[in-house]
């Protein structure tokens, strides 16, 4: 059985450490994680994130992330800043305010945005305000 590791929101360096978790650690974490591979489609989705948006696993892994499960991020504050750090071939990680608006009422949240052109994976991880 592998130990749960724990990992905070704001921990440094964790676009490595979300790369080797198991879905179990995914799932144990307090905050919602979306990962998804270099086409857009979301291949990592943990528990969290689940229950707090409503949107059960089935319906989001395999479905592109930015045209199906959240077009609400669709635009030049989440979805370029991927395509800005491939383009250039550089590490993203950044946190932004956001206020998620699909299905649900208006969400405040924080967006910590990570992708690396080594990772095997690129993450919205969501962390709901208030």
């Amino acid at each position: 059985m592998t130990p749960i590791v724990y990992a905070a929101f704001a921990t440094p360096e964790l676009l490595g450490t979300l790369d080797g978790f198991t879905d179990a650690q995914l799932d144990a974490l307090d905050f919602g994680v979306i990962g998804f591979d270099a086409s857009g489609v979301v291949r990592r989705y943990n528990a969290f994130e689940s229950q707090a948006a409503g949107l059960s696993p089935q319906r989001v892994l395999s479905q592109p992330l930015f045209t199906v499960v959240a077009p609400c991020m669709n635009n030049f504050l989440v979805a370029q800043r991927f395509e800005d750090a491939v383009e250039h071939g550089t590490t993203l990680d950044q946190v932004i305010e956001y206020v998620l608006t699909l299905r649900m009422r208006p969400v405040k949240v924080q967006l910590r945005l990570l992708a690396s052109p080594s990772g095997l994976f690129r993450y919205v991880l969501v962390q709901r305000v208030g």
